[in-house]
């Protein structure tokens, strides 16, 4: 225990000696110096537990949905977190810089400075000036896919600067705020699954139609996914009509973020439920006819030769 001790007093001596105090204050400064910092590290812990208790207390408890309030809960308390601790921190270092000397003169002329500089850097205020009202009107939160700067993908974390997007292939897009002029956010509110159905051209369409509504139906009384759906599915009636197939559409208004999956699993139980109800898919064929006239025999020979030998040849 002494050596730690030890240690410390002769920190606090070349602290002195570096700044022309004597042994005592240099031990005063020391100890003020361990309790702007201490009381930091506590204000950062207080932060992060303010911002944990406003995740839970917007988290409604349902794991299967996530809902639109959580994800303000999650946007917000990630945001007072990283400003909670650059703050506290910026504030710790003014305090001990002002033990050993006075920085009120360096904060006038850092107002000063500051005006000059952002003039010079009008896009870094741009984007924070557009964070800010992105987050006040709540454009998009964390865990949203939204189509921003060009960019899409899912919202990963925000600041009052950029946006992180993680896209379909895993790439990771970084949007500048102050770039974003549009924002196509498709996971807010409610999302809507659409799933066209073809069936062969001469089936019975009406039947075809009874039978998608009937599936839509069942799913919607499957508790595993009765939770995800708004409603009922809807049949909105034959979308299309080709030489082929007749495509039926099937609606579904769904929890944000849940009609990829709502999509994929009725595209399976329509499958398999027309294949029971032995209604035909169309089948996409591809006809050639070839048609060649032949004088006589040894002339189409004679072709068919020269046209064998040109082929090896190329």
């Amino acid at each position: 225990m002494s050596l730690p001790l030890f240690m410390l007093a002769d920190i606090f001596t070349r602290l002195g000696e570096l700044f022309m105090l004597d042994g005592h204050m240099a031990v005063v400064v020391g100890v003020r110096i361990l309790g702007i910092w201490l009381l930091a590290w506590i204000a950062i812990r207080i932060v992060g537990v303010i911002a944990t208790r406003l995740e839970r207390a917007m988290d409604d408890g349902d794991d299967h949905v996530v809902s639109s309030r959580e994800k303000r809960g999650r946007t917000l308390s990630q945001l007072l977190r990283s400003v909670g601790r650059i703050f506290v921190v910026i504030v710790a270092l003014l305090l001990t810089i002002n033990l050993f000397i006075n920085i009120g003169p360096l904060l006038a002329g850092a107002g000063i400075l500051g005006l000059a500089i952002s003039f010079g850097a009008q896009s870094l205020v741009k984007d924070v000036i557009s964070g800010f009202f992105i987050l006040f009107e709540n454009q998009f939160a964390l865990g949203d896919v939204i189509e921003a700067g060009g960019k899409s993908g899912v919202v990963e974390k925000m600041t009052l600067r950029v946006v992180v997007l993680r896209d379909l292939d895993g790439s990771l897009h970084i949007v500048p705020n102050g770039e974003i002029k549009t924002v196509s956010n498709r996971t807010q509110g409610w999302s809507r699954a659409v799933v066209d159905v073809a069936v062969a051209y001469n089936e019975d369409a009406d039947r075809a139609m009874a039978v998608v509504l009937d599936e839509a139906r069942r799913m919607a009384n499957d508790e595993e996914w009765a939770a995800l759906l708004d409603g009922v599915p809807e049949v909105w009636g034959v979308e299309s009509v080709t030489d082929s197939a007749v495509m039926i559409r099937m609606v579904a208004r769904t929890q944000p973020g849940s009609h990829w999956g709502v999509s994929r699993e009725f595209r399976r139980r329509i499958k398999a439920r027309l294949q029971a109800e032995g209604i035909a898919n169309p089948l996409q064929k591809r006809q050639v006819q070839v048609q060649v006239e032949q004088i006589d025999g040894s002339a189409v020979s004679d072709t068919a030769a020269a046209a064998a030998a040109g082929a090896a040849a190329g």
